[in-house]
């Protein structure tokens, strides 16, 4: 019997009784079934968890208690079917607390956090419910489609890689080391935004800015309103941070404003030195209780990487082929400052304000240039545009759709023939309460259940400068890319198209996650792309030809160094997860031998980045940092195949909706992208782009 059709034999759960009152279990009579976020308050979330948690440990006990014979349908579909309003409230408590963090909801994730670990690990480590997938997984049948295989095969090795095999005392164990892992998470993430948020630099004297930007001393003064400061402030908010570390010429300011930056959480109020060796090495045990010498081989198992070994050839092979490069990159940006009058070693903090000059004058570019073509209403219509002229989206605007942010608009998605495809939320600018960074995030996926089919919910979450009284939000290039970048990852959720929802749509490996989204990156330098919709804010002209030139002449300005601090995060990542023995020692010291070999700018004592790096410590990318590059290959290589046949052509376009973003998980990821490409990616691809070797074939 293939999977959807009538199956007598499903399980039939005894439901608890649910408080239809709290508007997270309740119905939702909404456009799309969206999520009635206007009526949800906290109050609501830890009832709407314990009912649900308690609907999901029903579920799983019809399943076990299933008197019939285990088959694809009554022990797989149903497992992956359970939980579905617990992934309801998840999916909105979770993403709110990244994007409006309030000391209440924080206090709410810790209540729950326990529970969600203790239902998770009694789900994995359950011995009937594993004997039950493990009779399917043996004995599948005939009759499964790829994407039910792919189902089966993903589901039986995540109780595998959760101790389903372990014996009953190391499965007390896993347990008690995962329930820890979370908490230190959650604790992890929590000291990063407090301490991001405790450091500012007020600033009175009108002299110390006058040589800024306007946009960057409007934002400063905006900010200093904001908290009921005079004059201008300064944060560590890249919107805040950034600008200012490339335009002032205070010196002082600027150390004092990278150190606190490169120091957060590296002791003090916020520490998070403590958490980084607990979770190591809780991870080392774990690895260790189900067979493998590190983290990183447990991780990388189940990977498109595969293991550990390939993961530091990639790396290495990038750090050989740019590390020559990145140190001229460095070296040139000093011998321009020593022209300016720059006396001793340019350090950490002088980079950006030398980088920033030395492009200006070396393409006669810089952000002050291009920004006025970048409003951010104008982005968004262009991104909008290249999702219509690629595979035929429209985006229309919906205010019945309850929205969580008064900031936050939302977007019905309709394909071509009127199809709706998803609800896309957009939220673009900082809060207090909002992580830094940017991240595409969703509040469901795609599913078809007894013939319903549920299109997905997505967000993409930014923090770029708001606009102030005289001037609109205004982008960075930077900005730009990342736009196209996390619109990537909606497109991935957008257009998939599957059953099951656990591998659809962005549920796929994490080193093929980036690939959509880095792709789309691509259309930020192309000049067919940007004469469409990229005029000044202020005048209405099209940006001029002589711009889109500058920009795509400096589309590789200083790739080698960057593509080398990237390298260093991967490797710095990678060797934390390396460890083969409990960690005991100095975290600093740890991360500076990590990262020895792409070390390029001078050393400073007081400073690491593993304290906030979130990615690996709170963010889901404990060895798989590594993933951004390995996607940066694969996107290269891929969009050569737009460069080569036109960058909207709808054939190309076509098949890379067809084999990659609509797929989703179904089947292992080399294979769809042979199936898209015709050949697997090589990392030349990726050193071409960067015009660093040029290819032989022509």
């Amino acid at each position: 019997m293939a999977a959807g059709c009538a199956d007598h034999t499903m399980p039939v759960a005894q439901l608890p009784e649910i408080d239809t009152n709290n508007p997270l279990l309740a119905e939702w009579n909404t456009p799309h079934e969206t999520p009635p976020f206007d009526r949800i308050r906290v109050s609501d979330y830890e009832p709407a968890f314990d009912a649900a948690i308690a609907v999901s440990r029903a579920e799983i006990d019809a399943i076990v208690n299933n008197p019939a014979k285990p088959t694809f349908n009554n022990t797989i579909v149903a497992l992956d079917r359970q939980g579905r309003l617990l992934s309801r409230v998840e999916g909105i408590f979770f993403n709110l607390l990244e994007a409006d963090a309030t000391p209440e909801m924080q206090q709410v994730a810790e209540n729950v956090q326990p529970k969600l670990t203790a239902l998770s690990n009694d789900i994995s480590l359950n011995p009937q419910l594993f004997e039950r997938v493990k009779a399917v997984y043996e004995h599948p049948g005939w009759f499964l489609s790829k994407e039910d295989k792919k189902l089966l095969e993903e589901i039986y090795n995540g109780f595998v890689r959760s101790g389903a095999n372990l014996s009953d005392e190391d499965k007390e164990l896993y347990r008690q080391y995962s329930t820890e892992l979370s908490e230190l998470s959650l604790r992890f993430s929590r000291n990063v935004l407090a301490a991001t948020n405790a450091f500012t630099i007020n600033i009175t004297d009108p002299a110390q800015v006058a040589e800024l930007p306007d946009f960057v001393r409007d934002g400063m003064a905006a900010e200093a309103k904001a908290r009921g400061e005079q004059g201008w402030t300064v944060t560590l908010q890249a919107p805040s941070y950034i600008p200012f570390m490339e335009y002032s010429t205070n010196r002082e300011l600027k150390e004092k404003l990278w150190r606190a930056n490169s120091s957060l959480c590296l002791g003090g109020e916020f520490d998070n030195t403590e958490n980084i060796e607990r979770m190591v090495n809780l991870r080392l045990k774990i690895a260790n209780l189900l067979g493998y010498p590190t983290y990183a081989d447990y991780v990388l198992a189940d990977r498109m990487a595969e293991n550990a070994q390939t993961v530091n050839a990639f790396l290495g092979e990038l750090l050989a082929r740019t590390k020559e490069y990145a140190v001229k990159d460095y070296n040139t940006i000093g011998e321009y400052a020593r022209s300016q009058g720059f006396e001793g070693e340019v350090m950490p903090w002088d980079m950006a304000y030398y980088s920033e000059k030395y492009r200006h004058e070396k393409y006669e570019l810089n952000e002050e240039l291009v920004k006025p073509y970048l409003q951010l209403d104008s982005v968004k219509r262009g991104v909008f545009l290249l999702a219509n002229k690629l595979y035929g989206l429209n985006f229309t605007p919906n205010p019945e759709v309850p929205v969580y942010h008064p900031e936050v608009t939302a977007y019905d998605v309709t394909d071509k023939d009127g199809r709706f495809l998803a609800e896309l939320y957009l939220d673009f600018f900082p809060r207090a309460t909002k992580r830094g960074g940017a991240w595409e995030t969703e509040f469901r996926s795609v599913s078809i259940v007894e013939g319903h089919e549920t299109r997905p919910l997505v967000s993409l979450v930014m923090n770029f400068t708001k606009p102030t009284d005289t001037t609109p939000s205004l982008l960075t290039f930077s900005e730009f890319e990342t736009f196209l970048h996390e619109f990537g990852h909606a497109l991935h959720a957008i257009l998939s198209e599957g059953e099951h929802e656990s591998i659809s749509g962005t549920h796929v490996y994490q080193d093929f996650v980036e690939l959509p989204s880095q792709i789309m990156e691509n259309w930020a330098t192309e000049k067919e792309f940007l004469d469409l919709w990229a005029v000044n804010y202020k005048t209405g002209e099209p940006i001029p030809a002589d711009l889109i030139a500058k920009i795509v002449a400096a589309e590789n300005y200083q790739a080698a160094y960057f593509n080398v601090r990237q390298v260093a995060y991967a490797l710095n990542d990678m060797a934390w997860h390396s460890i083969d023995k409990p960690f005991e020692g100095d975290v600093e010291l740890f991360e500076r031998t990590a990262m020895a070999p792409s070390q390029i700018l001078p050393v400073v004592d007081g400073a690491a980045m593993s304290p906030a790096f979130s990615h690996i410590f709170a963010g889901g990318y404990a060895a798989g940092y590594y993933g951004y590059k390995w996607a940066e290959v694969l996107a290269a290589d891929a969009f050569s195949l737009f460069k080569e046949k036109g960058i909207f052509n709808p054939e190309v376009a076509e098949a890379f909706r067809r084999e990659i973003l609509s797929k989703g998980g179904h089947e292992h990821p080399m294979t769809l992208y042979v199936n898209f490409r015709g050949h697997k990616p090589e990392t030349k691809a990726l050193i071409e782009k960067m015009g660093l070797e040029k290819s032989s074939e022509k």
